[in-house]
């Protein structure tokens, strides 16, 4: 894996200023070493503390079980999907296939398979894209969200996969069993239906299952964290501007119905909340016992994860990156959390060639 690439082509791309590899694994001076108001996952439920590398698996099964309890059980994870293939298209340079397949125990989506053509001799790496919908990241949508296209122009199979219907309806996300009965939190079903996505993509004879990598931008950006933290098959992930912490800036929204804040309809007002506008649901005890996202980040380790920031997560996000890369270091590795920041949330050319040469670093051989 070669440290290199990251730089190389942030350098070829940024007009006369240099980002170096410390800016992207490394916080900046005023925010080296510092955790913020965040509560370490090094410690236990009863205070005591993970000291030794042999301690933390018994401490991450902790965090995992506690965060499974809040936002509920997955179904069992389809680890043999049947992939129907609906149509298929040479593009440049890979085959596009029209797939539909089950993301949940009863509901199928219909997705993009993209597979580069070039002969090899090895499995290829691969990452699965996540949005509002399918089309944007195949290069059929908002420019500078084509993550699908750009990668498998770059040697990666790809699996476009996103929530075009519950889009339209303005649902937005995945509602199991039921939009009236959910038993898991809409955006952990985001997370188990990325998990099965991962095996539609694995389970190809020309994709090495352990190269699998997950990006996703916004919307994307929570689904795509909340995919890899709670499944570990994720060999790696990108996370585009989702506010990766419970804050209260409006579009790090985890308090709406279709993230962390699911309550019977009629839905509380859209927006911040409020007194007269209070959060329901999961977010507002969230809130109550001082959780936060940072625990889920930990659970990432010691796979690797870029943080492709914008406007939602500002540099002082380091703080709760903190914990994640002192749970690296626990368990004896350096420069597994990265951070690039741009001022605007709209990914750019240089925010997203950080993010192919991230995946390129740590999927490709």
């Amino acid at each position: 894996m070669m440290r290199f690439h990251i730089i190389a082509a942030v350098v070829a791309i940024s007009a006369g200023h240099l980002l170096s590899q410390e800016l992207i694994y490394q916080p900046p001076p005023n925010f080296a070493g510092d955790g913020g108001d965040y509560r370490s996952p090094l410690l236990f439920k009863d205070g005591s503390r993970v000291k030794t590398s042999e301690q933390w698996p018994e401490r991450r099964k902790e965090i995992l079980e506690a965060w499974t309890g809040l936002l509920g059980e997955w179904p069992e994870v389809i680890t043999n999907p049947e992939v129907e293939i609906l149509a298929s298209e040479n593009r440049e340079g890979f085959t596009q296939h029209t797939v539909r397949f089950l993301w949940t125990p009863d509901e199928k989506t219909t997705a993009y398979l993209l597979v580069p053509d070039k002969p090899i001799k090895k499995a290829m790496p691969g990452v699965v894209t996540v949005y509002y919908e399918p089309e944007t990241a195949i290069g059929l949508g908002k420019e500078e969200r084509d993550f699908a296209y750009q990668l498998a122009r770059r040697g990666f199979a790809a699996l476009s996969i996103g929530t075009a219907d519950a889009t339209e309806a303005k649902t937005y996300s995945l509602y199991w069993p039921s939009m009236e009965d959910v038993r898991v939190q809409p955006l952990s079903m985001l997370g188990y239906a990325a998990a099965n996505a991962y095996h539609v993509l694995a389970n190809r004879p020309e994709v090495d299952a352990e190269r699998v990598g997950i990006v996703g931008h916004s919307f994307g950006g929570k689904w795509a964290m909340f995919g890899s933290c709670l499944y570990d098959k994720f060999a790696c992930a990108a996370w585009s501007d989702p506010g990766i912490v419970l804050d209260t800036r409006p579009s790090v929204n985890y308090w709406e119905p279709w993230y962390l804040g699911w309550h019977p309809k009629p839905w509380r007002k859209r927006g911040v909340p409020t007194e007269e506008n209070p959060a329901r649901g999961l977010y507002h005890k969230l809130l109550s016992e001082g959780r936060d996202l940072h625990e889920l980040h930990a659970l990432m380790a010691p796979r690797p994860y870029l943080v492709s920031a914008g406007s939602e997560d500002p540099p002082h996000r380091w703080q709760a990156l903190h914990h994640s890369i002192e749970v690296n270091k626990l368990l004896g590795f350096n420069d597994r959390v990265a951070m690039h920041n741009r001022p605007d949330h709209s990914p750019n050319p240089e925010s997203n060639e950080v993010i192919y040469s991230f995946f390129e670093e740590w999927l490709m051989e």
